[in-house]
């Protein structure tokens, strides 16, 4: 990509064409180029080309696991194809449908779920004749448990691991200039068990069998696969942001990965899309050793408009760093400036009194597509948030939920039984999480834990509440950007008085409208008992006046059988506006319905899964707040 110069307004839209960020285009960067700048599972762009490996691969299923020990990945004759990416469950279901399976594998069970995949490929040539050039493999997701090999040797992933465990983020391999051939074999064995250990979030595992609420697994190649080149010495394709508002600072944490120690020059560039903000630039300059390396730097940005969901001010941001020798390695991505903070019995967004109508969100198997006709839906709805509620999805909805406006509630998908291993589990995956998130204005709380998946012990186990705490203080040092729930629903954790949380939320299911009163004059009175099925708070002595936030986190859910409410819909709708009038008659902060779409069992959707169209009026949950009369949009 050509410099930049800040002295002239609009030179960085100028020199971001299409082509640029490998397109044939013949668009300069528009706002409608932009949605296709960004093809794959991520939100951080390289200007560089990008190799799809999707579509059919050779494949086997392995249900005696004889493919270590027989060493499928030196050579291996498959007998079947399947599409990546998609599941293993997903291909076993059309599979046995269509009778190609039959026998032992017809009735193959998620116990032990093992599947090899392999497929040729070659590398553009242009690719490889820069020596200071790499050629990167990107998995968007797979799992549980991935191994790959290419040519017939284990890769290492960047992050050094053998074995790549988690299935819900995304992950890379360098390949290595030796082993690569005019046409390449790249072999991948992924594995998932039932194991209640690792973070399942809501599939199924040996503690919580499928049916009501939880369901099947998903194992496998979930998301994309490709290969792109990359600098030996590069900036990472990662990148969170803090703000401060008042100040108009903005906090930019880059990662940097080299091989070659010295002297590096790194140089911000922001624009705004309008071209309201002339671009602005700051320069570093940094000494690096080999290795990875977190580094942040503050950049001033005095004309900066403040992201909102009524105004979801974006900016542009493209990081350059210059190796010694005059390289440079890029990465774009926008970013917004936003704060959210809890104080007392409110929250604030941007310093703004803000009352949370959220909705909870169970993406399920659903595409990227269909993901993204239900964001617009449930803003449609009158949402101003969205609960994802413990699952991984494509990276491309955060960047979504920022282009409308919609505040984002995500989750640390659990394990289901709590242990040791069990919480190494769930911080490794938070680990993974952090640096994709933390780049969104619209990402603006994080839970670690949801009705004690993963802490049943909570109550009585010091070791869990000294996780969550320490986890908890970690987070509200690290990443101020977030509002951090300990533990949702109930069984908050008290340390010498204060719950380790930005937020006191409940999760009440009531099916009278008396009964529903009831317990919300008892949660706002600061009740500890029959607020929820649970204490709410555990650990030491809580009392509540006032000093935090209370939400709603989770209510309704009508017409799934669990939770009972007006089956018939136009009963539903009414039933969810005298229950959210009640709400906000209350000092409540916000609240969540229960639910968007419907998923497997839990038919309590208010949107089609499969066309995103609304099954009740638009605005239903928009709550105008006490003494003013909703129009008619709600």
């Amino acid at each position: 990509m050509a410099d930049i110069d800040s002295s002239s307004a609009g030179a960085l839209r100028a020199n971001m064409d299409a082509k640029d960020f490998g397109f044939t285009r013949d668009e300069t960067y528009s706002r409608q180029v932009e949605q296709y700048l960004n093809p794959l599972p991520r939100s951080v762009v390289r200007p560089d080309e990008v190799q799809l490996l999707d579509g059919e691969w050779r494949f086997e299923l392995d249900p005696e696991d004889r493919g270590l020990r027989e060493e499928w990945f030196k050579g291996h004759e498959y007998k079947r194809t399947a599409h990546w990416p998609s599941s293993i469950e997903d291909y076993m279901a059309k599979a046995v449908e269509q009778a190609r399976i039959t026998g032992p594998l017809a009735q193959y069970t998620p116990e032990n779920v093992v599947g090899w995949y392999e497929r040729d490929f070659s590398i553009p040539k242009p690719w490889l004749a820069d020596p200071e050039h790499i050629v990167q493999l990107t998995f968007g997701a797979c799992g549980y448990e991935t191994r790959v090999w290419l040519n017939g040797v284990q890769l290492s992933t960047v992050e050094g691991e053998p074995v790549h465990y988690g299935e819900y983020t995304s992950f890379s391999y360098e390949l290595p200039p030796e082993l690569l051939r005019p046409v390449n074999r790249l072999t991948v064995r992924t594995a998932d068990t039932l194991d209640a250990e690792i973070t399942r979030g809501k599939q199924e595992s040996r503690v919580y069998k499928r049916g009501g609420i939880w369901y099947q697994t998903i194992s496998g190649p979930v998301r994309s696969v490709w290969i792109e080149p990359v600098m030996l010495n590069r900036l990472r394709s990662r990148l969170e942001v803090i703000t401060s508002i008042e100040d108009r600072l903005v906090e930019f944490v880059v990662t940097t990965r080299t091989a070659t120690p010295g002297t590096y020059n790194l140089r911000l560039v922001v624009t705004s899309r309008d071209e309201a903000l002339a671009p602005v630039v700051s320069e570093f300059q940094l000494q690096l050793e080999k290795g990875v390396k977190r580094q942040r730097l503050v950049m001033y940005l005095p004309s900066a408009k403040l992201w909102s969901p009524d105004e979801p001010n974006l900016y542009q941001l493209t990081a350059q760093l210059t190796t010694p020798g005059g390289d440079i390695s890029q990465i774009a991505t926008h970013f917004g400036l936003r704060r959210i903070e809890a104080r007392g019995r409110h929250i604030y967004l941007n310093n703004e009194d803000t009352y949370l109508d959220g909705i909870l969100y169970q993406p399920g198997t659903s595409t990227y597509e269909q993901i993204a006709s239900h964001l617009h839906a449930m803003k449609a709805l009158g949402c101003n948030l969205v609960r994802v509620h413990i699952a991984g999805i494509d990276p491309r909805i955060y960047d979504l939920a920022d282009e409308i406006g919609v505040l984002l509630w995500v989750e640390v998908p659990s394990p289901h039984v709590s242990t040791q291993r069990s919480r190494d589990n769930h911080w490794a995956e938070l680990m993974r999480m952090l640096p994709i998130v933390c780049s969104h204005p619209s990402v603006v709380i994080l839970s670690l834990y949801n009705e004690d998946w993963g802490v049943q012990d909570i109550q009585f186990n010091v070791l869990t509440r000294e996780y969550i705490a320490r986890t908890w203080a970690y987070l509200r040092v690290n990443y101020p950007q977030l509002l951090v729930v300990d533990n949702d629903g109930w069984r908050h954790v008290s340390t010498e008085g204060r719950v380790e949380s930005h937020l006191l939320t409940a999760h009440i299911y009531r099916q009278e409208l008396g009964e529903w009163q009831e317990w919300l004059d008892r949660l706002a009175g600061g009740e500890n008992e029959g607020v929820a099925p649970h204490p709410l708070v555990v650990g030491d002595p809580f009392f509540y006046r006032g000093q935090i936030p209370l939400v709603v986190s989770e209510w309704g859910g009508f017409g799934f059988f669990e939770y009972g409410g007006a089956a018939e819909m136009s009963e539903r709708v009414a039933q969810i506006e005298a229950y959210k009038h009640e709400l906000r008659q209350r000092p409540i902060a916000g609240d969540v319905y229960t639910q968007a779409t419907s998923i497997e069992q839990e038919v309590n959707g208010l949107i089609d899964p499969a066309t995103g169209e609304l099954l009740v009026p638009e605005g239903l949950l928009y709550s105008a707040p006490p003494g003013e009369q909703a129009d008619d949009g709600r």
